[in-house]
């Protein structure tokens, strides 16, 4: 009686918050009031799949989706994005028969990788996809190392971990674990000998703490290592990507498919990539992954165009208080060689809490825009005097900077500057709205 109780509880929260445009979490906080073990009664599908991880969840669970809904599976998903306990709860009873049988053939979840081992104390996943961590909001998550210690009691014995394999933290998870498969990148154009990025936190074994050793970086720590004392080390990978041109914008996976990339981003390949490996293991045929994943464009606003003024204008989402998401967009547009103004919106730090502490921006490595096509940065919002601060620790000239206290004053000033450059903008969810409110986005 208690579960069904939580189930219409919900079912009835989740259509009054539609119509409101809120209610992706109250329902299953309500849910789990009336029945805390709600989760474990209800009957799941025979695929549950979850992803987590510091960065690529949301992108690679879209595309999971889509991939599975290609190949003919009915898939249940969090597409809010509201990845933790009570969403999961609102996603799961939502989803319900009053019988409390889920409708559906796969159960796809995003899960916050600080409260995985909540979600998924009632029952397990049969796939749980890792994709990498990193450091990631200090004032919330602390260092990379306390993340696994918080990942790591929601793995369990029976579920078949999908793990970076170019990601010496995530590999740990394997240790003591039967079924593992692993993804990753092989040599090629975007790799370097010497480390890129301000600090390296694969630079210590993460079992013995010795030395670790580098035979090549794809970007940041994210590479192929192996530890000079211990046995730790990258392993064999079951899928791969052989071949990558990100300037092209062509990738190969496993010598024999090759995939045009809509946005030619190492955090793009790398997401396709665990979409391909978790719905090989699903079973999908290979030619329905391709066509799927071929040129495709996300649904998730990790990515906006759009036009202001006479600029037409990228968004990249670029998480707060991460300096891996800021450095690899920033890394894309000075890649990018075209004449461009660029700027940094620091408004509001995060949706769900409030913190001032910016010392996570002398991590990221601005001195990416230091770029002749680069012609104007442009910095806006609350913090935009520790950017300013920030860049005066560039070798960016002075004159190409300019500072606005608000998102409104940067729009404006774009819009009246007469220019037709490509315009990117590099900013976080909390503060993305702020600016899309006053562009003409494109559609499709």
């Amino acid at each position: 009686m208690r579960l069904f109780l939580a189930i219409i509880v919900c079912k009835l929260l989740r259509f009054a918050g539609r119509l409101v445009g809120k209610g992706s979490s109250l329902p299953g906080k309500y849910a789990l009031k009336i029945c805390p073990d709600a989760l474990g009664r209800v009957k799941l599908p025979e695929y549950i799949v979850a992803v987590t991880g510091s960065n690529g969840k949301t992108s690679t669970v879209e595309m999971v989706a889509a991939i599975l809904r290609a190949g003919g599976r009915s898939v249940v998903y969090n597409e809010e994005g509201s990845n933790q306990i009570e969403g999961v709860t609102t996603l799961i009873l939502g989803g319900c028969s009053l019988g409390g049988r889920l409708r559906g053939d796969v159960l796809l979840l995003e899960s916050d990788e600080r409260y995985a081992r909540r979600s998924f104390r009632w029952f397990h996943p049969t796939h749980f996809v890792i994709t990498n961590l990193y450091r990631d909001q200090l004032t919330r998550n602390g260092h990379p190392e306390w993340v696994y210690d918080a990942i790591l009691p929601a793995v369990h014995p029976e579920t078949t971990l999908v793990l970076n394999a170019d990601d010496p933290l995530v590999s740990r998870f394997a240790q003591d674990h039967e079924k593992v498969k692993w993804f990753g990148l092989d040599r090629c154009s975007i790799s370097t000998e010497e480390h890129r990025g301000i600090y390296h936190d694969g630079a210590i074994c993460p079992v013995c703490h010795a030395r670790m050793e580098y035979g090549c970086y794809h970007y940041e720590h994210i590479g192929h290592y192996r530890c000079t004392s211990c046995s730790y080390g990258r392993q064999k990978t079951d899928f791969t990507v052989t071949a990558l041109d990100l300037e092209s914008g062509k990738l190969t996976i496993d010598e024999g498919t090759e995939i045009s990339l809509a946005f030619k981003s190492i955090y793009n390949v790398y997401n396709i990539l665990a979409a391909w490996s978790v719905c090989s293991l699903a079973g999908v045929d290979r030619e329905v992954m391709t066509s799927v994943i071929n040129n495709y464009i996300l649904k998730n606003g990790r990515m906006v165009r759009f036009t202001l003024g006479g600029h037409r204008g990228t968004l990249l989402t670029s998480k707060h208080e991460n300096s891996v998401a800021y450095d690899t967009n920033l890394g894309y547009i000075a890649g990018t060689e075209e004449p461009c103004q660029v700027l940094v919106i620091v408004d509001a730090i995060s949706r769900k809490y409030f913190t001032g502490e910016t010392s996570w921006l002398w991590d990221v490595d601005f001195e990416q825009l230091n770029r002749p096509h680069v012609q104007k940065v442009l910095l806006c919002g609350k913090y935009v005097h520790d950017l300013a601060m920030r860049f005066d620790y560039t070798d960016i000239p002075a004159e190409r900077i300019a500072c606005y206290d608000a998102v409104s004053q940067a729009a404006g000033a774009l819009e009246e500057d007469g220019g037709s450059e490509a315009l990117y903008v590099v900013t976080c969810f909390s503060d993305r709205d702020k600016l899309l409110g006053l562009v003409k986005r494109e559609e499709g």
